[in-house]
């Protein structure tokens, strides 16, 4: 069960990822931000009323250093998304815990107190001519705005979800976390908006019921992926699920087959393959001394998403 709710997990945030894509031919960047955010707060604020929690904390300075970091990284893959074949943006997108791990890395061998673990070290190393390998299209057809994006993007979730790190470590409940950096981010999305980040300086774009079914969509399935990727790291062994996320770079290349027809050469498919098969290896390392069961901040950094 626990494979089938990752499986499900990777889907659904495959699929909020394509309901980005569609919605960005209607909505800015900041919009989609603004009503991701504003769905997944009502979402929680309902629920937490339900439940009788409460949103106090005793982290406000790391609650907004973390939604900070979290709604930039969010805005630049959604305009990855808008820019790129949903495959090649999401697959930068799961290039966080290379990061993270080349933080980890470069941390203990500057401070010596960890041994350079080699098979560590040739991963991230390949997952970089990875990204050269699945770029090359990108930059061809002019779109590497897009693509500088998605690398942004996934550098600056790592800081994010080692801050998620940080907070469960001191404490904060996950539901908490997670309803500031979404209420931070309809904010954000508020403020570019107004700001103008809209086609002709347009502010609010008109709803149709098609526009307004996709963002639906991407609020329902993001939440959705939350839930049951929560769920998959709460009942299955560490290591597999951790691995199993990265089908959603499978999905996402279904959809963009389905959707948009998008077809790529062998060397793109080379250089989805080498970045995949990179962050297995740095999940393995990252994850292979946590315990069955273990929370979902001491894991893998992908299930603290929103």
């Amino acid at each position: 069960m626990a494979s089938l709710w990752m499986l499900f997990a990777s889907f659904a945030f495959a699929a909020m990822g394509a309901g980005v894509k569609l919605a960005s031919a209607f909505y800015s960047t900041s919009e989609l931000l603004m009503y991701r955010g504003l769905i997944g707060t009502l979402v929680l604020l309902i629920g937490v009323a339900h439940h009788g929690g409460t949103f106090r904390t005793a982290f406000p300075r790391a609650h907004i250093w973390r939604s900070l970091v979290g709604v930039v990284s969010l805005w630049l893959w959604f305009f990855a998304i808008s820019r790129l074949p949903l495959a090649t943006a999401v697959t930068l997108n799961y290039m966080a815990p290379i990061w993270i791990a080349a933080w980890m890395f470069a941390h203990g061998w500057w401070s010596g107190t960890k041994l350079p673990e080699w098979p560590l070290v040739l991963a991230i190393a390949m997952s970089f001519l990875g990204v050269t390998l699945v770029l090359q299209p990108a930059i061809a057809g002019n779109q590497w705005l897009g693509g500088l994006a998605g690398i942004c993007s996934s550098l600056i979730s790592a800081a994010a979800y080692m801050q998620v790190r940080k907070l469960g470590q001191m404490g904060e409940p996950e539901y908490r976390v997670v309803f500031y950096f979404s209420l931070s981010t309809a904010l954000a999305g508020l403020a570019g908006t107004l700001a103008g980040d809209g086609p002709q300086g347009a502010v609010f774009q008109s709803h149709t019921l098609y526009s307004g079914t996709l963002l639906l969509a991407v609020g329902i399935f993001g939440l959705l992926a939350q839930i049951a990727m929560t769920r998959a790291y709460r009942v299955g062994k560490v290591l597999v699920v951790a691995n199993l996320q990265y089908t959603g770079i499978v999905f996402s290349s279904l959809w963009g087959l389905a959707l948009w027809g998008d077809s790529f050469d062998w060397h793109v498919w080379l250089g989805i393959g080498v970045i995949l098969a990179s962050g297995i290896a740095a999940t393995f390392y990252n994850t292979r001394s946590t315990a069955k069961g273990a929370v979902v901040k001491d894991t893998d950094p992908i299930a603290s998403e929103t």
